[in-house]
């Protein structure tokens, strides 16, 4: 069965819109710190058009869950929870960290990544993430918000060369470079509806799936203690 899904991100100051149709894939962005309430919709309409689809031929409706800025998010379920409402779809969250990590996949053959959105306040939102063979992210740490200080008394080293992705490795370059880990550069700065998309076409394959009234989105705000995530046996 061909699986079509779009997906809508607005948490950073990137708003972009992707539609996945089996293989092919149809996507708009655009760089926009302000405007993405009255941008997203027109991006719908135009991958729409462009797919030759209808909402109501859709099997899902993606959104970026966050952690980003807290407009941001809020516009972005807001508009997917509208569209899913009237269409009767089923949503999917997928973490904005998580979506950079697959971008850096995507553009740099990234496998080991270390996420660092700008969170203000003299914070970052920090993930890090390890692909697996299934294409799935096994996260490492717990997502988090957090003074990039605290992050490297609290951190431990390891053996592995991560690829930097998001703002805050520019916004907080001096505490940053503290940290006891082998960082190298990468230009993912956002989360792209491009890959969110990718990510919800697995979680769609395994049910992960959620009505639209019961979806979340993710801010990390009282969520200030780092936790590194425990190992699978």
């Amino acid at each position: 069965m061909t699986v079509k899904i779009l997906a809508i991100d607005t948490s950073t100051e990137n708003c972009s819109v992707a539609l996945l149709d089996g293989d092919a894939l149809y996507s708009r962005s655009e760089f926009a710190p302000r405007g993405h309430a009255d941008n997203v919709l027109p991006m719908v309409e135009a991958v729409l058009a462009e797919a030759k689809l209808r909402l109501s031929d859709l099997d899902a409706l993606a959104f970026g869950r966050g952690p980003g800025s807290f407009t941001g998010v809020r516009i972005g379920i807001g508009m997917a929870q509208g569209l899913a409402f009237g269409a009767e779809l089923p949503m999917i969250g997928i973490s904005t960290l998580e979506a950079m990590a697959q971008a850096s996949f995507r553009v740099h053959g990234a496998t080991h990544v270390v996420c660092a959105i700008d969170a203000r306040m003299s914070e970052v939102y920090w993930g890090r993430f390890v692909r697996q063979s299934d294409g799935h992210w096994a996260p490492i740490d717990q997502e988090c918000v957090i003074p990039p200080a605290t992050l490297a008394e609290q951190l431990s080293s390891d053996s592995s060369s991560w690829t930097q992705a998001g703002t805050g490795w520019a916004a907080y370059q001096e505490p940053l470079s503290l940290l006891p880990l082998s960082t190298v550069a990468g230009d993912v700065l956002y989360p792209e509806a491009e890959d969110i998309v990718i990510l919800a076409k697995h979680a769609y394959s395994k049910g992960e799936v959620t009505a639209a009234e019961l979806s979340e989105p993710t801010y990390l705000r009282d969520n200030v203690a780092w936790k590194k995530q425990p190992k699978k046996q």
